[in-house]
């Protein structure tokens, strides 16, 4: 099998921002914005606040272009930004993540097996709503593991909290996105 350079099609247009170039700006905004956006309601469960932190995050990574270096893709480390920013948000917003209880449910120490295929099976459009009731530091958790990615270790050091505490909030995330789910009718 042969080995394939990647290549970030974005390049020339991120060395054209680098510039000050105006309508490379614009460009890089079209073709990121609506991903970001939807990172960040993810994240804050909340439309306004997901354009707040989407313009920021556009303002911050224009600003601070210089310090992008090619490691990882432009749109990643944009996503970076956008997920710090949302986190950022959410804390300003005074996030507590739901409090461990006394004793440990056994789900957050069982061995992580990937996204959970009951949940990911479901409607786009009920799962949304669900997530979106879900409490700050749960919905936090849920979204950067399940859909953003992330894994807990790096979830740990985002939140900084511990990675069994991004477990135990993860269990806790879908045990309560399933009681919401069926609530919803699924």
């Amino acid at each position: 099998m042969e080995a394939f350079a990647y290549t970030d099609i974005t390049a020339p247009l991120v060395e054209r921002c680098r510039l000050g170039d105006r309508r490379a700006q614009a460009e890089i905004y079209k073709r990121y914005s609506k991903a970001m956006f939807n990172a960040s309601l993810r994240i804050t469960g909340d439309y306004a606040e997901a354009e707040d932190v989407l313009q920021e995050a556009f303002l911050s990574a224009f600003r601070e272009l210089h310090s992008y270096k090619g490691d990882s893709s432009f749109g990643s480390w944009l996503k970076r930004i956008v997920i710090n920013k949302s986190i950022n948000c959410l804390r300003n917003r005074r996030l507590s993540l739901v409090p461990l209880g006394e004793q440990h449910d056994g789900a957050a120490e069982a061995p992580d097996q990937g996204p959970d295929p009951e949940i990911t099976s479901w409607r786009a459009d009920v799962v949304r709503r669900c997530v979106q009731e879900l409490p700050d530091g749960y919905r936090v958790v849920l979204t950067l593991y399940l859909l953003e990615g992330y894994d807990h270790a790096e979830i740990a050091g985002i939140l900084n909290i511990s990675e069994s505490t991004s477990k135990s909030q993860y269990s806790r995330a879908r045990k309560k996105l399933l009681e919401l789910a069926r609530q919803h009718g699924l």
